[in-house]
């Protein structure tokens, strides 16, 4: 093995590693979304978790991206530390797929069928038909489908190389030399970890293992204590992505550690006594790819079943392994984890599952708010107070990880939901600066003991019952996406801009006869323009919904045309609205 192989492996190694990442990436986009419904389906069952934890590593391709998404949940405080547990060890099970599917490249055979099974065959077509799709359809979902297919053939061309660069290692009798040190299986494990830790990907120090293999130079007894081996590397990644997070979070990694030493610890020792009470012939047999992959599943699924029921006792131990600081408690966690950003897909679906979170703080505190005009209460005015200064925060911290967010590579309905997101938070947070607007008023009022005249209460209750149908409305069409519940924002929308400017004309009248005095009617002003600004955010939300399903965002020229254009639906929706909410003679 000259430099030149050297090179090569590199390259195998490098093409490996991309193609692993362009493949997973392909992966989570297909699967968008619905990774964050699992994870919130989450059980104290541990079987549950255990599927989950299976299912969501083959969608993502790495138990370690999995492993630090969780870190990142447990430090937002969007999951306990026991809930990752079972997820955890199941996506143990769930990286063995890819050593099966690694294991393609040795099938060694004349038959035009199994000849079809290896990797180098059907690569080569998978990669053009994968760049067709990419470059031809229009569709996301189908791009995503095309980029899978051309990472699991960069994946295997890297493999490929790896294999032509390790096959002179036959001949050496130097490497010869070198192997028998694996003998010892302490030695294995060590290195099986160490080089698993130092690339990051048990994936890849797998696939260099069934590499390896294919120069028919290792055995049985070798590649079982490497395959250990590889399973504690690997929490490198976690250990690393657990510096500077919460004491929960470290537990998470803590877990992951253990699961894998005590594996390990009791799998070794377990299959080495077995070994010398029955003789395994096996362990001199030379190991081919098929054989790692099947070594590697056994011991994962043997671990798993072992330590399973003992997810209770393996929280305790991170418990105790990692201490509670003083001052490090649930109230430090974070708003959302950077490291959810390894999954962009998933950091897509928590982002609007926190958007809907202000969407209802919103509402809530704006109807409060409305309340207190009848009926002002001190605790309330606190309360929507507080309100307001978490939807401040909500708009900051929400909207900086969305402008981080857009930067990754996103899926069409990804990068629309997250435009959604980012012009919709603003107006929210203005729905809450105005409910504030309507408390101080609620306030001056109870203070100075005045009110409204009969006339103008009824005006303001036909008026604050529309207002409370455009938020629901608007609202509802935010959380479901539904575009169609979005089009009758705009029209209720114009109608109340009517009451409004009918409200103002009446008033006036009544001044000019002496029914009302300047005081109410600045009163009435701020009131009627908190209500008329809450009813234009309404009007951005909805046009952004709707736009959004149109991938547009020229929200002005929407608006303009629907109301310039003679539109009928929203021409029938208008007078609908116009004869629910007619102010009285």
């Amino acid at each position: 093995m000259d430099i030149f192989s050297i090179f090569t492996l590199c390259g195998g190694l490098a093409f490996f590693l991309y193609g692993m990442q362009v493949m997973s990436g392909g992966l989570e986009k297909v699967a968008g979304g619905r990774l964050e419904k699992l994870l919130r389906e989450m059980t104290s069952n541990p079987v549950k978790s255990l599927a989950l934890g299976v299912g969501i590593t083959i969608a993502i391709q790495s138990s370690s991206a999995l492993t630090v998404m969780l870190v990142g949940l447990v430090n937002s405080g969007i999951m306990e530390l026991g809930q990752t547990i079972g997820v955890i060890m199941g996506s143990n099970i769930g990286t063995t797929l890819t050593a099966w599917i690694l294991s393609l490249a040795g099938i060694e055979s004349d038959n035009f069928f199994l000849r079809l099974l290896k990797p180098e065959s059907f690569s080569p077509i998978f990669a053009l038909v994968g760049i067709c799709m990419m470059m031809v359809s229009k569709n996301g979902g189908k791009k995503s489908i095309g980029s899978i297919l051309v990472g699991f053939s960069v994946l295997m061309y890297g493999m490929q190389l790896m294999t032509n660069a390790m096959s002179p290692l036959a001949q050496s009798a130097e490497f010869a030399g070198i192997l028998t040190a694996f003998q010892n299986p302490i030695l294995g494990v060590a290195v099986g970890a160490v080089f698993t830790g130092v690339i990051q990907s048990s994936a890849a120090s797998v696939g260099i293992l069934q590499a390896l293999s294919l120069t028919g130079s290792i055995n049985y007894g070798m590649a079982i204590p490497i395959i250990m081996g590889q399973n504690i590397g690997t929490c490198v990644t976690a250990l690393l992505s657990s510096m500077g997070v919460s004491t929960n979070a470290k537990r998470v990694a803590a877990v992951h550690v253990s699961f894998n030493v005590l594996g390990t610890g009791i799998c070794l020792p377990l299959f080495y006594i077995l070994n010398y009470s029955f003789n395994f012939n096996i362990l001199d047999k030379v190991v081919n790819p098929v054989g790692i992959a099947f070594a590697h599943t056994i011991f994962n699924f043997a671990t798993t079943i072992i330590l399973i029921p003992f997810t209770k006792y393996m929280e305790k131990i991170a418990i105790k392994a990692v201490k509670e600081k003083t001052g490090d408690g649930k109230e430090n966690t974070v708003f959302i984890d950077e490291r959810i950003l390894l999954s962009p897909a998933f950091a897509v679906s928590e982002c609007t599952h926190h958007a809907v979170s202000m969407a209802d703080l919103t509402e809530d505190v704006f109807f409060e708010s409305v309340k207190m005009l009848k009926n002002y209460s001190a605790n309330t005015a606190e309360n929507i107070f507080h309100a307001e200064e978490k939807l401040d925060s909500y708009e900051d911290k929400l909207g900086s990880f969305l402008v981080k967010l857009s930067g990754k590579e996103l899926s069409d309905h990804d990068s629309n939901e997250v435009s959604k997101l980012l012009h919709s938070i603003g107006d929210f947070e203005r729905i809450g600066d105005h409910a504030v607007s309507i408390t101080y008023v609620a306030k001056e009022m109870h203070e100075k003991n005045i009110h409204f005249s009969k006339e103008a209460d009824e005006e303001l209750n036909i008026l604050g019952n529309a207002i409370r149908e455009i938020i629901e409305l608007t609202i509802d069409a935010f959380e479901t996406g539904d575009s169609s519940m979005a089009t009758k924002v705009e029209p209720l929308e114009q109608v109340i801009d009517g009451i409004v400017l009918e409200i103002k004309n009446r008033h006036i009248k009544r001044l000019q006869e002496g029914n009302c005095t300047i005081e109410l009617g600045f009163m009435l002003s701020d009131i009627l323009n908190c209500y008329q600004r809450v009813s234009d955010h309404c009007s951005n939300i909805a046009a952004c919904i709707i736009q959004i399903k149109s991938s547009q965002l020229d929200m002005h020229t929407y608006l303009n045309s629907i109301k310039t254009g003679g539109d009928e639906t929203f021409t029938k929706e208008f007078r609908k609205y116009q004869e629910k909410y007619i102010l009285n003679n």
